[in-house]
């Protein structure tokens, strides 16, 4: 083959490596416009499982960097007068011009062709079989031929400036000061004796405030050596074109245009806050490599590359983009005690977790325990989500939440056996709160046939049976959740077709306004002020019906498209009366029915808001929509506002992914200062005990994995050793055989996960 590589960057370098090698006949040549000694920047970072993948993809490349790098095993957060160190993580740094040098070494060494300060395009090599794009996050051919490789950049808020210095480190270091133009990052690592990188970060307003904006870089370093004048120790910032930016993450529909290929920074960027550009570039390199192994020609090693390697570069840059999402919204946590902030600090990226730090920092672990118990009062010998959280009157014994899930199971409205069987189960199995599916308050606001109901007296006898059992057989408490489906009305049970209208026996809808759901669904009628008043009645007799039932708490349901969410949604919303228009318009009718529902509700019960707080669509509701509905709901007395998003219109664009909708969740709970349910694709205990304890939300509701294991909490007890959870007596043989088992289970499981782990790249000590 001939290989032309246009950016003799660590990905275009290492994939030179690898395929002249292994195809020794090939001719590659890597062009690079800068001259050989230039790099910017100071010192790289990779992890001990990175290392493990570079020593199995070329071992001599592998034992070059080892033998140059500087080695630490603990994360130092220092912040608020306080420094947590964390261990058993595995890195290294190593200059990044280093790297670059040994490289360039290794590839000449298996006989690669280098050029220096030459700009080259594809043109220029028309007898190349491969063409690879190596050429940075500001790719010349990807933005030429950006028709085909349609990237989006989406350049984000918060500046960062590269420097260095000379103080030394024994740990990778976070560095948080809060100054009177705002708070500071410094995010430090040593690379190489003497030389350790600082990578400095704020957002906007700080930087703003601080007169950093034009500054040349030798007065920005001048500037920042006063605000960390304590943490260099006396040592000087360092600048090699330090200049402040902002980070572009960048993604790529396409990486391969006919024998081009994308490779690096190029075709995707993950931010330097988890220390993954160049780990991703050279993985691609590997990937890229392996690709070639695997097929017989160009064109399906380009294919087999760019379909096998996607999912693993987009689940780096999720994890990324997580982690830099929390550095933007830093002063979210600030009040924070010093140790849930280093914590949230830890596990920022959802990457790492709970048990994930129990196995590698036990000590930091527990203290994070003992300092979420004493804020709640609860025991520190139980983990997160088994401490008390109280709401008015109504005292959870834990944090895990059945959530609220539509069984479309109810006949004329009345729950039946089913639904018996279904609360009472998972009321036993432990959770602290379960919630009921959206009970609609007339037959006209029925999502389905199959929904329940609470406008007549059967249906209300049928829910006080069910609140009995509740009661009488758990410590669980019950809250009822009331909803109108509005325009998503008179649609088929969910397993015939989702949101899909009725094709016999439909009722009319209304809405905010006469927009259908989908262009051949009814179209509802816009209210009326007189169907205002009459649906707030409904709502209120539902919720005097629900106080007889005896439920401890009432959700109004405010999201997912019904009907108080068309009225919250600029998608939905299009009135020109003064339910229409700015958000404050746009809250008027859903704070109508919630002060009318919080004045026959008692005092002592606490009332909730369930509320999707983006439509996951353009012109859709956006962040401080969101803290508007919050804050005027918190201003009307709500006690917890349950946190999901989008469902509200048909065209929507979610990205999912495992706690999705946390951050939005953070963002009510520490911008508007109220009590948040979070959900989304959270799975496991482990999962509830990193949100809680972050402080990113103060219950955790869990649907899909309650529908297969009812006993989920109770697992989760034994799996933590908590022995104080409710149980029934008739059960307590099992509770105490799961406590033995579990004891024994997670001693195991602990064995096997030690034995799992990336083996550690340390320097061996001298003999």
């Amino acid at each position: 083959m001939r290989i032309a590589v246009i950016g003799g960057g660590p990905a275009g370098l290492y994939f030179a490596i690898l395929m002249k090698r292994d195809f020794p006949q090939s001719r590659i040549t890597v062009v690079e416009r800068n001259q050989a000694e230039d790099t910017f920047g100071f010192g790289v970072v990779f992890s001990d499982a990175t290392l493990d993948a570079f020593k199995q993809a070329d071992e001599p490349s592998y034992r070059a960097i080892t033998e140059s790098f500087a080695y630490w095993d603990d994360i130092a957060i220092v912040a608020k007068g306080q420094e947590h160190r964390v261990g058993g993580n595995g890195f290294c740094g190593c200059s990044r011009r280093t790297l670059l040098m040994l490289l360039a070494e290794r590839a000449r060494e298996v006989g690669v062709e280098l050029e220096f300060r030459r700009e080259a395009s594809p043109e220029d090599f028309p007898d190349a079989d491969l063409i690879v794009a190596a050429d940075g996050i500001n790719s010349p051919i990807r933005e030429r031929f950006a028709d085909h490789f349609q990237p989006e950049v989406d350049l984000r808020p918060n500046r960062f400036a590269w420097m260095g210095s000379t103080r030394p480190f024994d740990a990778f270091t976070f560095f948080f000061k809060d100054t009177p133009h705002g708070i500071f990052i410094a995010h430090c690592y040593q690379y190489e004796a003497g030389a350790s990188t600082w990578v400095l970060e704020t957002d906007p307003e700080t930087f703003a405030r601080a007169g950093l904006e034009g500054m040349e870089e030798t007065a920005s370093a001048a500037f920042l050596e006063t605000v960390f004048a304590d943490e260099l120790q006396g040592h000087r910032l360092i600048t090699n074109r330090s200049q402040w930016r902002r980070f572009p993450t960048i993604k790529c529909a396409r990486w391969v245009r006919g024998n081009v290929v994308l490779l690096g920074d190029a075709k995707a960027s993950a931010h330097f806050s988890i220390g993954s550009g160049t780990k991703l570039a050279m993985e691609d390199a590997i990937a890229l490599h392996q690709a070639f192994l695997a097929e017989s020609n160009v064109a399906s090693a380009l294919h087999a590359f760019e379909t096998g390697r996607r999912e693993d570069v987009e689940k780096t840059q999720h994890a990324a983009n997580v982690s830099l999402v929390w550095f933007e919204h830093v002063k979210r946590f600030w009040d924070f005690s010093p140790t849930r902030f280093a914590f949230g600090v830890m596990t920022r990226s959802k990457a790492i977790t709970w048990d994930n730090l129990a196995l590698r920092a036990p000590e930091f672990v527990a203290e994070t325990q003992r300092a979420v118990a004493e804020e709640v009062g609860g025991s520190p010998r139980n983990p997160p989500m088994f401490q008390p959280l109280a709401l008015r009157d109504m005292k959870l014994a834990n944090r895990v939440v059945v959530s609220p899930m539509c069984m479309y199971s109810a006949e004329n409205g009345v729950p039946g056996d089913f639904h018996l069987v279904h609360y009472g189960a998972r009321a036993v199995g432990g959770a602290g709160l379960v919630f009921t599916e959206m009970t609609c308050i007339s037959p006209e606001s029925r999502i389905t046939p199959g929904c329940t109901g609470l406008w007549n007296d059967a249906q209300q006898a049928a829910w006080t049976r069910i609140v009995g059992l509740v009661h009488a057989t758990s410590a669980a408490k019950i809250c009822l959740q009331l909803g109108h489906a509005g325009r998503k009305g008179a649609t088929r049970l969910m397993w015939e077709g989702m949101d899909q209208p009725l094709e016999a026996g439909a009722w009319p809808i209304v809405s905010a306004s006469a927009i259908p759901y989908y262009p051949h669904s009814q179209t509802p009628r816009e209210m009326t002020r007189e169907d205002m008043d009459a649906v707030t009645a409904e709502f209120t007799a539902a919720a005097q019906r629900g106080l007889a039932c005896g439920f401890d708490m009432l959700e109004l349901h405010c999201a997912h498209g019904y009907l108080l969410a068309s009225f919250l949604s600029p998608l939905t919303n299009t009135r020109t009366d003064e339910y229409g228009g700015p958000v404050e318009n746009r809250l008027r009718y859903p704070l109508e029915i919630f002060a009318a529902l919080r004045a026959v509700w008692p005092a002592g019960k606490p009332m909730s808001v369930r509320i999707s707080a983006t439509d996951w669509a353009e012109g859709g509701l956006l962040d401080a929509d969101c803290l508007a509905i919050a804050r005027a709901f918190v201003a009307a007395g709500v006690d917890l506002v349950d946190v999901s998003t989008g469902q509200t219109v048909a065209d929507a664009s979610p990205v999912y992914g495992r706690m999705f909708q946390l951050p939005w969740a953070d963002m009510i709970r520490n911008e508007a200062g109220v009590a948040v349910m979070c959900v989304g694709n959270i799975t496991s205990a482990d999962q509830v005990n990193t949100i809680i304890a972050a402080g990113r939300a103060d219950l955790v509701a869990l649907g899909r994995p309650h529908l297969t294991d009812p006993f989920f909490t109770l697992h989760a007890a034994a799996q933590y050793g908590v022995r104080d959870v409710a149980c029934p007596p008739q059960y307590r043989w099992g509770q105490d055989a799961a406590l033995r088992n579990g004891a024994k289970d997670q001693a195991e499981l602990r064995e096997l996960k030690l034995k799992a782990r990336p083996a550690s790249h340390a320097p061996r000590a001298a003999e």
